[in-house]
């Protein structure tokens, strides 16, 4: 199994393509996967574009990343975009789980199935150390998602904006030997 493509019982995430660029645009765009952003969803293809791009970006750059992700059952159709990357957070840049799946897949478990398997890459193959995801407070159906994938809260970031904080979350490796980080490229 590469870094470029992983799978679980029922999910193939892989690399993401160019190609991908209208479904990126119809899950991010979509106002309902983003009742807990207070930024909203994505306003047009440009901005799917420069977000793609992005992600490309850092594949290219660490070797690991976002993935589309499809059902084993019908590759050709992508439900959602997920991984591990970098992410800001003051001095810290710790390892960012986070994903998004189109509002049809809801409620079927392949979040939670999804993050399983990301923090499983994380582990084993790029050999992390921990592996964190942010979260809205007031989002529970994403909680427990993390919950059930082992995830823990470990602190809360104050907004500066009227907004609802967010939670992040974290899971250790509890077989890592040593002090084992990415470097950043």
């Amino acid at each position: 199994m590469s870094s470029t493509m992983v799978e679980s019982e029922r999910l193939i995430a892989r690399a993401p393509e160019q190609s991908d660029l209208s479904s990126l645009f119809s899950i991010f765009g979509d106002v309902r996967t983003h009742r807990f952003n207070p930024v909203g969803p994505l306003p047009d293809e440009h901005a799917a574009s420069l977000c793609l791009e992005s992600w490309l970006g850092h594949w290219q750059r660490n070797f690991f990343g976002t993935w589309t992700i499809v059902l084993k059952d019908n590759p050709d159709k992508i439900i959602g975009f997920g991984g591990l990357s970098y992410r800001d957070l003051g001095e810290n840049r710790p390892i960012n789980l986070g994903y998004r799946f189109a509002y049809e897949t809801w409620g079927k478990g392949l979040a939670t199935e999804f993050c399983r398997l990301a923090i499983d890459f994380g582990f084993n193959t790029l050999k992390l150390k921990e592996v964190s995801a942010i979260v809205r407070e007031n989002h529970a159906a994403s909680r427990r998602v993390l919950e059930k994938a082992g995830m823990r809260p470990v602190a809360r970031l104050k907004e500066q904006l009227p907004i609802p904080a967010s939670i992040i979350y974290s899971i250790k490796n509890q077989l890592a030997k040593n002090d084992i980080s990415l470097a950043r490229s």
